[in-house]
């Protein structure tokens, strides 16, 4: 059997090249060089103890050396110089739905590699955990362009996961030690109505947890017209659809049902983000971030 030729191997790498100049712009132009203040709030990492001064936060006291000297004295700290970041990309066979010429699945990998890319940009470690129904794989956060773009390569050239496959697992406790405290995890996925996941608390505490969902039009209104059949990819074939009024009703309660649930995960609104498939996914970054920034 021969080989598949090289330029389709290499395409992954070639789509983040031409993002990359994209990306950059962003950063350069757009966010201003303030990337890092939409991902930080009080710097991380210890410095020294000081005397407490009126106006400082008193979550920093240090209990031990104020009771040892009897005035209070709080801990110092210094903002670290890089962000870790860690991808999550639960790639779940409902990704590979598309009312029009992008599937979900196209449109989160591409804002995977996006922000994989604005991690190499600014200089920060990237790493990523694709979990899929027949396991998950993960590359831990390394450094440097070279480096985050074959890592975000490898991830985008995953294979879509088959219909009526096993259930998407993913590893949470290798995520729980898959990076440094206070790293930035961002969670992409179609997120359908569920409970919170058993690890997701322990994350939360650990990490600054985001999440990034792609919607397709359809989600968010049915077509407007009669009967119409559509390609379910959960299940691998096509199913009619009547546009009847008990199915609007089913889809309005799936639909409340999901936002509870992402909701749920993510209950602070800057905290997660939805993008539509046919909307501009670095437009919608650098809004997220904006929005962030300005809190």
């Amino acid at each position: 059997m021969p080989a598949a030729p090289a330029d389709q191997k290499a395409s992954p790498l070639a789509l983040l090249r031409q993002l990359e100049w994209r990306v950059r712009h962003a950063v350069e132009n757009v966010l201003s060089g303030e990337y890092r203040s939409a991902f930080r709030g009080r710097g991380m990492e210890f410095d020294q103890v000081v005397r407490y001064e009126f106006g400082d936060d008193v979550r920093d006291i240090d209990w031990n050396v104020t009771a040892r000297l009897g005035e209070p004295y709080r801990k110092k700290f210094v903002e670290e110089r890089e962000v870790t970041l860690l991808i999550v990309l639960e790639d779940s066979p409902s990704l590979n739905f598309g009312s029009a010429g992008q599937s979900k699945r196209e449109a989160l990998m591409e804002l995977a590699g996006l922000v994989m890319l604005l991690g190499a940009v600014n200089r920060d470690r990237v790493g990523f955990v694709h979990a899929a129904p027949g396991g998950h794989l993960f590359r831990a956060p390394v450094r440097g362009r070279g480096a985050i773009l074959h890592a975000a390569a490898k991830l985008l050239a995953q294979p879509a996961a088959p219909p009526a496959g096993p259930a998407v697992e993913i590893p949470w406790r290798l995520l729980a030690r898959a990076a440094p405290k206070h790293s930035i995890l961002i969670w992409l996925g179609d997120f359908p109505p569920r409970e919170n996941p058993e690890g997701w608390p322990v994350l939360q505490r650990r990490y600054q947890t985001m999440g990034f969902r792609v919607d397709d039009p359809w989600e968010r209104e049915l077509p407007q017209r009669g009967l119409f059949a559509a390609y379910d990819p959960t299940v691998g074939r096509l199913v009619t659809l009547e546009g009847s009024a008990a199915e609007r009703a089913a889809h309005a309660t799936w639909r409340r049902q999901r936002e509870a649930a992402w909701q749920a995960l993510f209950p602070d609104p800057l905290s997660r983000l939805v993008v539509s498939t046919d909307e501009n996914r670095l437009d919608a970054l650098v809004r997220f971030f904006h929005a962030r920034m300005a809190r």
